[in-house]
């Protein structure tokens, strides 16, 4: 078993414990957002520092209506 702890830009955002050590350029789900792996470095005998960047959330615009006519 191996502890895994997954930073972003300096910032801890989860520790696990696995048995499998995700690989460089993997596609992994973390708390719900989709997260590419960076880099990966060996700390310890079990401990493993893996750097990743999540997927950029786009915000949709809402949809502006016309203020022109109104219902009665």
């Amino acid at each position: 078993m191996n502890v895994v702890h997954y930073y972003e830009n300096k910032i801890a955002v989860l520790n696990q414990l696995l048995v499998r050590i995700p690989a460089i350029d993997e596609q992994i789900h973390i708390k719900g957002r989709k997260a590419k792996v960076v880099e990966i470095i060996k700390m310890d005998d079990h401990k493993y520092r893996v750097h990743v960047m999540f997927e950029k959330i786009t915000k949709k615009q809402p949809l502006t209506k016309d203020l022109g006519k109104k219902k009665r």
